[in-house]
């Protein structure tokens, strides 16, 4: 559900157990507005049916003056939304593993930054992310954390440990900060590195299993991009189902320090 309860035992119980979202949710002015808003590129507001963001910001609870990391943003989506919605206060800070970047990424990255003053970005190896301790109210891992199983390489993506991962990211947030992670849904079992490599897909108990034992919570989840037509035995970047795989939604809170 989308009322949480806050109040008294009602912080212990949000915290403790996972909230469903409701499949609407009133997105705040600021986040409505900049989603849009003209300034954002042609092929990036295209890609908003699928994503749905300003349904996603809002149940993952975006505000103003928010201090925000978003993972593997290097082609903008996120950021073009969220740097006008946290405001002059708030600040993005895209990271863009360095195996994803190209010259033309590095250009678009510098021109995106120049132009909005609440935004600067990092890069630094897939398996060895560079983030500074304690920084970040918000974070957003959109269809990328299964990558974290994955090896390429050609790509230079060599086989990482997704709890040390993890733990970087866990000291890059500051206690009581949200982490939102959407993914492509797998069928549940098997080997998770078996499936990522073939499918680009994972179990959803796994994601519980990782952040919970990084010391992340899980404090509420949405069905707002399940699609039961999907079987998950297709490739996500097959032209068949891509862009309408069944996902979920996971928002993770830091409780401790």
């Amino acid at each position: 559900m989308h009322k949480w309860l806050i109040s008294g035992a009602g912080i212990a119980l949000a915290l403790s157990v996972p909230v469903a979202a409701k499949s609407a949710l009133q997105a705040p002015a600021d986040v409505a507005s900049a989603v849009a808003s003209r300034d954002r590129t042609a092929d990036n507001a295209k890609l908003d049916p699928s994503r749905k963001p300003a349904a996603l910001l809002a149940f993952l609870g975006l505000r103003k003056g928010m201090q925000v990391l978003d993972l593997f943003g290097g082609n903008l989506y996120w950021s073009e939304i969220i740097a006008p919605a946290v405001g002059q206060k708030g600040h993005v800070t895209i990271w863009q593993p360095g195996q994803f970047l190209t010259p033309d990424g590095r250009k678009k990255l510098d021109g995106f930054a120049a132009a909005h003053l609440n935004v600067s970005w990092l890069t630094s190896p897939f398996e060895s992310p560079n983030l500074p301790v304690s920084a970040y109210d918000f974070a957003l891992i959109n269809l990328d954390y299964h990558d974290v199983y994955w090896e390429n390489k050609e790509r230079g993506v060599v086989r990482m440990d997704p709890d040390a991962w993890l733990k970087t990211l866990y000291s890059a947030m500051k206690p009581g900060a949200i982490v939102g992670v959407v993914d492509h849904a797998a069928t549940p079992g098997g080997d998770t590195r078996a499936v990522v490599e073939k499918f680009h897909r994972i179990d959803p108990a796994v994601v519980r299993r990782d952040f919970r034992k990084a010391g992340f919570v899980l404090i509420g989840t949405s069905a707002m991009y399940r699609n039961p037509a999907d079987t998950h035995q297709v490739l996500v970047f097959d032209p068949a189902i891509r862009g309408k795989t069944d996902r979920f939604v996971m928002k993770f809170r830091k409780v401790g320090r």
